[in-house]
């Protein structure tokens, strides 16, 4: 008999841009059985993220390359990492320059980053959460060493710039970020098809994001639209449109624009992922598991969040040996431990499939990490259910 732990216990995913909170609970608790552990349900949770700066702002600037000097594709994510708890600053431009206000992020941020406005979840926030790292306040010169910079890009892996020194009164130059590509995918991290838009469909979809990097998202929104009109298979005018629509609350359109960029260009990536983080945030957890299979598909060597989600989205769907063998994979391609909740997560499908001691091993890793997460008491009373359960296992091989 299968001991049952559903790993969410009362979902609350929120997309970073919106800030609004969603509550999508599931049945599940830890039933009884021949282990001896009472059946129960948790309470829903959530994870602590930014909560702002106190002292005066820090401007960070610098550039981005590629290590082989080839030229940077259209959109290379910047991102601000503190203690583990990654979050989107920025995007560069076609140079590879970027700047930003420390903590004040792009308007058009994506789903996969998340703040503290509600824009947490149980499985949804990426870093470890472990005491609030990203909390700057009156100890914000103390606090900003434990921070660094880096850039991101499907199929390349970046080098880090540490914060550590900096000041509100620095220099922000921070020097090159060099992004060093780890292997050949299926996939596209720019979009072929972009390249060959017309000249006024190019005008009216860079006017449109030098608008939304303004936070004019109602110009932006139509320049993007006309962009769009002009050249139906415009992929990147179509994800940004996205984004845009996204922001704005509107969920169902922005599904229907990232749907466009997939059918004007199949094999580019970012559509597939931030339909990820949509069928996440709304807890649908079939579309998750067809939409990281996708993006899986295009590249499966590069993504420890492509396989966290679909772990996440195949132990909803009760594909236990899917989800722990993708769970495995999203801890292994995050040797740097920026991503803890994989390791819990891993824990919950371990308890699935009655390992019950490696299960308790990985959900103490993830307290280990992150012990004063909002949840760490309900994942503590967990935890304590799969060692008594690890311990019944034990007795009745004795006997």
């Amino acid at each position: 008999m299968r001991i049952l732990i559903i790993a969410a216990f009362g979902l609350l995913v929120t997309g970073a841009a919106s800030a609004q909170q969603t509550n999508a609970p599931s049945a599940g608790g830890i039933a009884g059985g021949n282990a001896g552990s009472a059946a129960s349900r948790l309470p829903s949770t959530t994870l602590p993220g930014d909560s702002g700066l106190g002292q005066g702002p820090v401007y960070i600037s610098g550039t981005v390359a590629l290590s082989d000097g080839l030229p940077l594709p259209e959109r290379v994510k910047i991102e601000r990492v503190c203690n583990g708890s990654a979050h989107l600053e920025t995007y560069a431009d076609n140079k590879g320059r970027f700047s930003f206000v420390v903590g004040r992020s792009i308007e058009m941020q994506d789903a996969s980053s998340r703040t503290d406005n509600g824009a947490n979840s149980q499985f949804g926030n990426r870093g470890n959460a472990a005491g609030n790292p990203s909390r700057m306040g009156p100890s914000f010169d103390r606090e900003l060493w434990n921070c660094e910079v880096r850039a991101a890009l499907p199929g390349f892996r970046s080098s880090i710039i540490s914060l550590a020194n900096m000041r509100s009164m620095d220099n922000p130059e921070i020097g090159t970020i060099i992004l060093h590509r780890l292997g050949n995918v299926d996939g596209l991290t720019i979009s072929v098809t972009s390249a060959l838009a017309p000249k006024e469909a190019r005008k009216a979809y860079d006017k449109g994001r030098e608008a939304a990097f303004g936070n004019h998202l109602d110009a932006a929104q139509k320049d993007f639209e006309k962009a769009v009109e002009l050249y139906p298979k415009y992929s990147s005018a179509w994800f940004d449109l996205g984004q845009l629509q996204g922001k704005r609350g509107q969920a169902e359109e922005a599904r229907k624009s990232y749907e466009q960029a997939i059918a004007a260009e199949p094999k580019f990536i970012e559509p597939y992922e931030q339909l990820s983080w949509l069928a996440l945030r709304e807890s649908k957890w079939q579309e998750l598991v067809d939409r990281t299979d996708q993006w899986l598909h295009l590249d499966p060597l590069n993504s420890s969040d492509a396989y966290y989600l679909s772990s996440v989205g195949n132990l909803q769907t009760q594909h236990f040996d899917i989800a722990e063998k993708n769970a495995r994979e999203a801890v292994r391609l995050d040797p740097d431990k920026k991503n803890m909740r994989a390791r819990y997560v891993l824990g919950v499908i371990l308890a699935q499939n009655r390992d019950f001691a490696a299960s308790a091993e990985a959900i103490r890793a993830f307290l280990n990490a992150a012990p004063e997460a909002k949840d760490a008491d309900a994942i503590r009373k967990q935890l304590a259910q799969i060692e008594e359960a690890a311990r019944g296992k034990v007795q009745a091989k004795q006997e």
